[in-house]
């Protein structure tokens, strides 16, 4: 069975457990802490050399790290990511757009201020630039669905699960979505999906390591 090695609490294993789920794949996830060093212990590195969460291991031994590539290895050949060539190039610029423009920002902010200790003056001295970097990405975001109902092609995909997993938690780092309409309406239809789960909802067969 396929191991997925995973925290509830993170964004970046959320989009990997929750596309697994939408499409039928059985897992086993083993629960490893952000915060006291489990994913710097040998073993864990042995999984994944850079440390972090999520990784995915196969049955044969194969091992994938990185959210959006596991995303995207799950979603070849499924409704998640689309046949036509520009289509799916769009849905990389997403992804490349999350992780680049929106993860660095929502995603830090949410950690140090909703599961840190508090906040360091070097932190304090940065939540300005993560806020003001955060809003650019939520209201790029915004204006695109201004005309669209999905990222890609108006259906969900990969784009959507990827962008979605640290949006709807940006509040937890001090984000208001209020001036996002476009982008709220998006979150709620998200969680009109078939098969859609909460991103702490425990799923899979459950290993504390």
């Amino acid at each position: 069975m396929l191991t997925l090695y995973d925290n509830l609490v993170s964004g970046n294993g959320y989009k990997v457990r929750l596309l697994l789920t939408l499409l039928g794949i059985p897992f086993k996830r083993i629960e490893k802490s952000v915060t006291n060093g489990e994913t710097r212990q040998q073993d864990y590195l042995a999984i994944n050399p850079n440390g972090r969460i999520p990784s995915v291991v196969f049955d044969d031994g194969r091992k994938l790290a990185e959210s959006n590539a596991i995303l995207l290895y799950f979603a070849e050949g499924t409704d998640y990511l689309p046949v036509d060539k520009f289509a799916r190039a769009q849905v990389n610029q997403w992804l490349f757009f999350e992780q680049y423009s929106h993860e660095p920002y929502i995603a830090v902010l949410r950690f140090w201020r909703h599961y840190g200790n508090a906040l360091t003056p070097i932190q304090e001295a940065r939540v300005p630039e993560l806020l003001d970097k955060g809003h650019a990405a939520l209201k790029i975001m915004d204006k695109h669905l201004t005309k669209n109902q999905f990222f890609v092609e108006d259906r969900f995909s990969a784009a959507d699960i990827s962008l979605y997993a640290y949006t709807h938690v940006a509040d937890e780092g001090g984000f208001d979505l209020a001036p996002y309409p476009h982008l709220r309406a998006w979150l709620d239809r998200v969680r009109q999906i078939p098969g859609y789960i909460p991103i702490f909802q425990n799923c899979g067969e459950e290993k504390i390591s």
